[in-house]
């Protein structure tokens, strides 16, 4: 299927969406946030309920997206799919920081153009204001503009319309400007019961809500910008995080619901949008790029793998996969199968643990965990799941298991579901032709162990070694 792919792109083949005018067409911007859960007051989060007041807004003057996953749940995966449209398993983008050197680097198959290219080519102003973080090789000036002046669109010639992205650190703001009662207390939130009941995952809990109500500013100060430019009006505003939020494992870089689903919210001119729209659809992260496109009237190519959300044939999805291969030094490879009511996991890395060693073991909360396991402290649970056997597969009833901790696997009154994800998961493996069934290049191996050293220790590098 994927030579299929790569065949489309280069036959041309489309989906093809009304023409627009130059007098017609909208602005689009992309504010793509990091490391951040939906834990945001439009989405009935109580926590946070009145304290994101510019999200909110975004959403009732357009449409909100409750259940939106992405490609993966780590950045540099993400980002190098929803900027092509297309699975980072089928481009070969899908090791988290790979191509960083000449010998690892990845090019994208024959014919796939990023989105900013095929809008620079339409006669957009192009610009990214942040991190890009793309798994594969690209020349800046190909695909965006040198931001000038306070506003990054203020470069662009009379008139021209913009396709760009304002990237917002999201989990990783530095929460040290909010007031001392603008913060949320530890003791007011649940962790959930997969960690032990200590103070310092509340505190990492709590930490997140208040990096959400700080970027709840930042969009906000976005939003006037555009409004005192008087672009407000003629901008398509899409909200959404590259994957859940990164305080805890589990979460970040995982392929539970806490690493793959975030919020969504697309907010435009009334013409295009219906202002406090709600829909819980299921909806990729490629969905966003193919819609993206579809705003502005432009051609979507046959390798994009997602589809214009507010298309008039659109059907809604039956299911969305999301894939985790390396993240950094930590080699490891989990596909998930999302549907209406179930997440079904297949893990292929059985032979190590769900908390092998990987980038936050410097932090405390992760080392309370290891020396919990090494004085045998830890609660049941927590000891089962994060250093128990790795199971081959997990299905989990998110309805009534919102915390994933019941694997219905093994239960025979859900083998008729069970066997309905592994089939879609067969199929998408056999006819994407999802490369992480191959072992990454000695070049992109070794260009990991040349950066990370002594903390390679998965049993793939051995080889390199001798």
């Amino acid at each position: 299927m994927r030579y299929f792919i790569i065949l489309c792109a280069l036959a041309g083949l489309t989906s093809v969406v009304s023409p627009v005018s130059a007098a017609e067409k909208t602005n689009i911007l992309w504010v793509f946030v990091e490391d951040m859960s939906p834990w945001i007051g439009s989405y009935g989060d109580e926590i946070n309920k009145d304290h994101t007041p510019n999200i909110d807004a975004l959403a009732d003057r357009g449409v909100q997206f409750n259940r939106c996953y992405v490609p993966a749940p780590v950045c540099s995966a993400c980002r190098s799919a929803m900027i092509t449209g297309a699975m980072q398993t089928t481009t070969g983008t899908h090791n988290h920081r790979s191509s960083r050197t000449e010998k690892s680097a990845i090019h994208l198959p024959e014919g796939i153009r990023t989105l900013p290219e095929i809008f620079k080519q339409a006669g957009y102003f192009t610009f990214n204001q942040g991190k890009e973080d793309y798994n594969f090789m690209f020349e800046m000036s190909d695909l965006y503009a040198t931001v000038k002046g306070d506003s990054p669109w203020e470069g662009r010639k009379k008139g021209q319309p913009f396709f760009g992205q304002i990237q917002l650190k999201g989990g990783k703001t530095n929460t040290r400007k909010l007031k001392a009662d603008q913060k949320v207390d530890p003791a007011d939130v649940t962790v959930p019961a997969y960690f032990p009941d200590h103070e310092i995952y509340r505190n990492i809990w709590a930490s997140h809500y208040d990096t959400i109500r700080a970027t709840d500013t930042d969009l906000g100060n976005i939003v006037a910008s555009l409004k005192e430019d008087n672009l407000l009006d003629s901008t398509i505003i899409f909200f959404f995080t590259d994957h859940g939020q990164n305080h805890s494992v589990r979460h970040k870089q995982f392929c539970y619901e806490g690493g793959v689903h975030v919020p969504l919210v697309i907010a435009g001119p009334s013409k295009l949008l219906k202002a406090g729209t709600v829909r819980d659809d299921l909806v990729s992260g490629l969905d966003i790029s193919a819609a993206t496109l579809a705003f502005a009237g432009l051609k979507i190519p046959g390798y994009v793998e997602g589809q214009d959300l507010f298309a008039k044939d659109f059907t809604p999805r039956e299911f969305v996969i999301s894939a985790r291969d390396r993240c950094d030094y930590t080699i490891d490879r989990t596909r998930t199968v999302r549907t209406d009511k179930f997440r079904y996991l297949r893990n292929f890395k059985t032979d190590r643990p769900l908390l092998q060693p990987q980038y936050r073991d410097g932090q405390a909360y992760v080392k309370f965990l290891r020396a919990g396991h090494e004085a045998g402290t830890l609660p049941k649970l927590t000891e089962q799941i994060f250093f128990g056997k790795r199971p081959a597969e997990e299905l989990y009833d998110m309805k009534n298991d919102p915390d994933e901790l019941n694997n219905l696997v093994n239960d025979p009154k859900y083998a008729k579901v069970l066997a309905q994800h592994r089939g879609i998961l067969n199929n998408w493996i056999k006819e994407t032709g999802d490369l992480g069934q191959h072992q990454e290049s000695d070049a992109g191996l070794q260009a990991t162990l040349d950066r990370w050293k002594a903390k390679c220790v998965n049993p793939e590098y051995d080889h390199l070694k001798k």
